[in-house]
C-alpha cells in the first residue's frame, strides 16, 4: 500500500513539475565578426606593381613576383600569380576564365563583374562564386600591354559555403580593395 501511494505521489509530482508548453530551441548561427580592415600600401621587392593589403594578411613573395596573402586567423589565402604580357594577352585571359569556370561543377552561380580604373590603367574582372566550390572568389587585373595578374581565394578546409560565407565576404572586400588600389610602376 505504501508503494502505491509513493508511486501515485511521484506520478502527480512529475505531472505538476512538467507544467507549461515546451518549445524547440531555435537554430543557432555562428556569429563571426572581423575587425575593419587596416590597409597599407605594399611593394614586393622589384615587382612592377604596388597595392594595398589588409594588415591581417601576411604577404609571402614567391618566384617571379607571384605572391600569397595568408590570412592565418581565417585559415585562408589569396594566391596571386604574375605573368608578363608578350603578345599573349588573349591566351592569358582565356586561362584566367577557364580557371574560374572549372568551378562550375560545384558552384551554384558565378557572377562576373568587370573592373576598369582608367587613371591607373588597371583593367580586370572579378568573379564571385557561390556554392561549395573550392574557391569563392577569382580575379584578374592587367595593364593590357606588359603585366597580367590572376588571383584566387582558397580556404584550408573542405568547402561548405554556409560555414565560410562570413569569411568569404570579408575577404571578397579585401580583394576588391586590392584591385582598386593596384598601380603599375
Amino acid at each position: 500500500m505504501k508503494i502505491k501511494k509513493l508511486f501515485m505521489l511521484l506520478l502527480v509530482g512529475c505531472m505538476v513539475a512538467c507544467g507549461g508548453e515546451t518549445f524547440p530551441k531555435p537554430k543557432a548561427f555562428l556569429r563571426l565578426e572581423y575587425t575593419d580592415g587596416n590597409y597599407q600600401k605594399t611593394n614586393l621587392g622589384n615587382c612592377p606593381f604596388s597595392f594595398e593589403k589588409n594588415s591581417m594578411a601576411d604577404a609571402e613573395l614567391k618566384e617571379g613576383c607571384s605572391f600569397n596573402l595568408n590570412y592565418n586567423e581565417m585559415k585562408a589565402a589569396i594566391f596571386v600569380t604574375y605573368k608578363s604580357v608578350n603578345n599573349n594577352l588573349e591566351p592569358l585571359l582565356a586561362d584566367a576564365q577557364k580557371l574560374t569556370y572549372e568551378h562550375v561543377v560545384k558552384a551554384d552561380n558565378i557572377v562576373e563583374q568587370p573592373f576598369v580604373n582608367q587613371e591607373n590603367k588597371v583593367y580586370g574582372m572579378f568573379y564571385k562564386v557561390s556554392g561549395n566550390a573550392a574557391s569563392q572568389t577569382q580575379f584578374y587585373v592587367t595593364d593590357s600591354t606588359k603585366n597580367f595578374i590572376t588571383g584566387s581565394l582558397y580556404f584550408y578546409a573542405k568547402p561548405n559555403y554556409d560555414s565560410i560565407l562570413p569569411a568569404a565576404e570579408y575577404l571578397e572586400n579585401d580583394i576588391r580593395r586590392l584591385m582598386e588600389s593596384f598601380k603599375w610602376k
